[in-house]
């Protein structure tokens, strides 16, 4: 009876030297459970380490163009606009192919633009560019059930907005990353623009042949007048020619752009700019 106690003693010593060892070696192979220890990342794989260190730099550089987007449409928001993506391309095309770069241009306030050129571009583009916010879903619409009918002439739905965001910040190809940039300024230039700046952008960036870009050298070379004097007529010309102005030419007009001219001068009669 006496012996039993002092078993027992010798087997709880052994359980708790077991147990202790095997507590220093848990804690040994797992640091990263003590409280005052950090994981560290050197632990993990190579092919871990580097998807960290990628989605870091993609982390710096969405940051980054965040930020340049905001600093440019804030900017834009009140200075003109020096020249445009496609300004660029258009002259290195001309560098490559052995021609003198054109680039006609001269920056205009809306206050020097005839407001019978607004009227048209809006006739001619954009019936609701007063009314939406960059965004004209209507329209959308119909050229998506007009293009489903039809295949030989594709229409768009881009508002005047969507034309400027392109135009202004994001370089001319089709494709789905550049029309998620596209509604990205969009949005940021309906907020931070109002809508006589984004027309006043619109009608100094667009291009109307050529080399040719905004109303004011449009009006110069192919009327030899001021874009403050151009008439409905000459408005409505330069308007219909905004879709493709490399095939629709103002200074030879095909029987399809004067088709449009008449329209677009019918349906500037329903445009009313407003007063302030």
């Amino acid at each position: 009876m006496g012996l039993q106690p002092q078993r027992s003693s010798k087997a709880g010593h052994r359980t708790s030297k077991s147990l202790g060892s095997w507590g220093r070696d848990f804690g040994r192979h797992a640091r990263f459970l003590n409280r005052e220890s950090r994981f560290n990342f050197d632990d993990v794989g190579p092919r871990e380490n580097r998807f960290k260190q990628t989605l870091r730099w993609f982390g710096r550089i969405f940051i980054l163009g965040f930020a340049c987007s905001i600093l440019a449409v804030t900017l834009y928001g009140w200075m003109p606009i020096p020249f445009t993506p496609l300004m660029v391309i258009r002259a290195a095309q001309s560098v490559v192919t052995g021609h003198s770069p054109l680039w006609s241009r001269d920056w205009v306030s809306l206050k020097e633009i005839s407001p019978r050129m607004q009227v048209a571009v809006i006739a001619a583009e954009d019936a609701r560019f007063f009314d939406h916010i960059g965004f004209d879903f209507e329209a959308i619409n119909r050229a998506i059930v007009h293009n489903q009918r039809s295949t030989r002439r594709l229409r768009g739905g881009s508002t005047i907005t969507q034309q400027v965001a392109k135009n202004v910040f994001l370089w001319p190809a089709r494709s789905w990353i550049r029309k998620a940039a596209e509604a990205y300024f969009t949005v940021l230039i309906e907020l931070a623009w109002s809508k006589k700046r984004i027309m006043e952008v619109y009608l100094n960036v667009v291009e109307f042949g050529d080399g040719v870009y905004g109303v004011e050298a449009a009006a110069q070379k192919y009327f030899k007048k001021p874009a403050a004097k151009l008439n409905i007529h000459e408005a409505s010309l330069l308007a219909s020619v905004l879709p493709n102005p490399h095939r629709f030419l103002v200074g030879k007009p095909s029987g399809y752009v004067r088709f449009r001219q008449s329209m677009i001068q019918r349906r500037s009669r329903n445009v009313i700019l407003p007063k302030h």
